[in-house]
C-alpha cells in the first residue's frame, strides 16, 4: 500500500511541474510564477521566503477576483527568451474562467529582474472584461514563509519609505512596495483554512487604514492583504499595477534593494511609456525636476474636451494639494507645483480623465 501511494505521490508532482510555469535566478533572488500566477521568492541558496504573493482585483463586497477561487490559465506562464526590458522577464495571462464569476478580468503578468539584483519587480495589467464601466481596485494577498518555516513574522509598514516589511528575528527580511500609486488599506491577520472568500477579502482591502504593526503569535503565521484606490475602467478598458518585491539580510538590506527597485521602475515605465506625451491619448509627464526643493513643473495631455483632475498625494493616500479640478480642452498643458509647505518624502501626482488614471512619483528633497 505504501508503493501505491508514493507512485501516486509521484505521479501527482509529475502531473503538477508539468504544468506552465516559470522562474528566473538574478544571482541573488529567484523568482518563480505558476500556471495561475502564484509568485514565489527564494535566495539562491533555494531557501523559500514567500510562500505566495497573488493578485486580487475586488469591485463589490461579493465580486473579488482571487487567485484560490477564480485563477485560470488564459496564456501560459513562459520565460520570456529575450527581454528587452530588463535582463530577465517571465510572462503570463490568467483570467476568472475557472469560477466564471465576478469580476471578469483578465490579469497580464511581467517579471522583471536584473542581474545581481535582489529584488523584482512585478507588472500586473487588469483589464475589463465586462459590458459595463468597473470600479476596481486591486491588491495583494501575500503569504509569508521567512527561511521557509511559517509562523510568529512581524510585519511592519515603513510609512517614510512606503514599504511593508516581512521579519522574524535576525532572519531574512522581505519587502514589498507598491510603486504606481500610493496604498489606502493594509491588513493582516493569522492564516486560516479557508481564509479566501470575497466578503473577507473585500473587508480587509477596505480596511481603509495602513495597519503600522502585526504579530503573529501561531505557527500558522500570517496574511496580509494589501489594496490601491479604485479605478474606473471602461469595457476592455486596463490599468497597470506595478509591486517591487525585494530580501535582504536585515532591514537595511531589504531597504536598499528596495530603492534599487524603485531605480529600475523609473527606467522601466521610461522604456514602456517613452516617458514622451504622445500626440494622441492620456498621458501624464514626469516633473521636471525631480527631485525637487520647492517647485516643479508638470506637463499632461488629454485626448478629448473633459473634466480633468490633477492631484497630489502623500505616501498615505492622504490628499495634500488639488492642481486642476475642471474641464479642459484637448492638447498638452502644463503647470507648475509648488511644495514650499510640504516635507521632504515621496509624493504621487496622479491624473484624472474620465475613466483613465496616470500616476507619477515625485521627491522633495529640503
Amino acid at each position: 500500500m505504501k508503493k501505491i501511494l508514493l507512485f501516486n505521490a509521484l505521479m501527482m508532482l509529475f502531473v503538477l511541474n508539468s504544468y506552465s510555469q516559470a522562474s528566473f535566478n538574478t544571482g541573488a533572488i529567484e523568482v518563480d510564477v505558476n500556471e495561475y500566477g502564484r509568485i514565489r521568492l527564494y535566495t539562491p541558496d533555494a531557501v523559500r521566503h514567500l510562500q505566495r504573493a497573488s493578485i486580487l482585483v475586488e469591485t463589490s463586497r461579493t465580486a473579488v477576483f482571487d487567485y484560490t477561487n477564480d485563477a485560470e490559465q488564459l496564456e501560459p506562464t513562459v520565460l520570456v527568451s529575450n527581454p528587452t526590458k530588463s535582463d530577465f522577464e517571465i510572462y503570463g495571462a490568467y483570467d476568472n474562467s475557472y469560477s466564471s464569476l465576478p469580476p471578469a478580468v483578465q490579469v497580464r503578468l511581467n517579471a522583471f529582474g536584473w542581474t545581481n539584483g535582489s529584488y523584482t519587480i512585478i507588472k500586473f495589467n487588469i483589464k475589463n472584461m465586462q459590458t459595463d464601466a468597473m470600479n476596481a481596485s486591486a491588491g495583494l494577498d501575500i503569504i509569508p514563509e521567512l527561511n521557509q518555516e511559517y509562523g510568529f513574522d512581524t510585519v511592519t509598514y515603513n510609512s517614510s519609505a512606503g514599504v511593508v516589511r516581512f521579519h522574524r528575528g535576525s532572519q531574512e527580511n522581505m519587502g514589498i512596495k507598491l510603486l504606481s500609486t500610493s496604498l489606502s488599506s493594509l491588513y493582516s491577520f493569522e492564516w486560516y483554512d479557508a481564509y479566501p472568500v470575497d466578503t473577507s477579502y473585500w473587508n480587509w482591502m477596505n480596511h481603509g487604514e495602513l495597519q503600522p504593526r502585526y504579530v503573529s503569535t501561531t505557527a500558522d503565521g500570517p496574511v496580509t492583504i494589501t489594496a490601491q484606490l479604485p479605478i474606473v475602467s471602461a469595457p476592455a478598458g486596463s490599468f497597470n499595477v506595478y509591486y517591487a518585491f525585494a530580501l535582504g539580510a536585515n532591514e537595511q538590506a531589504m531597504l536598499a534593494n528596495i530603492a534599487a527597485a524603485e531605480e529600475k521602475y523609473q527606467g522601466l515605465i521610461t522604456a514602456i511609456d517613452d516617458n514622451k506625451l504622445s500626440l494622441q491619448g492620456l498621458n501624464l509627464g514626469q516633473n521636471h525636476p525631480n527631485p525637487f526643493k520647492q517647485s516643479t513643473t508638470i506637463g499632461y495631455q488629454i485626448p478629448d474636451n473633459g473634466f480633468v483632475s490633477l492631484k497630489v498625494f502623500n505616501t498615505m493616500g492622504n490628499e495634500v494639494a488639488t492642481l486642476v479640478n475642471e474641464t479642459q480642452t484637448p492638447g498638452s498643458h502644463t503647470i507648475q507645483f509648488d511644495a514650499n509647505d510640504l516635507s521632504s518624502g515621496i509624493y504621487y501626482c496622479k491624473l484624472m480623465f474620465n475613466d483613465q488614471i496616470k500616476s507619477n512619483k515625485m521627491v522633495v528633497i529640503k
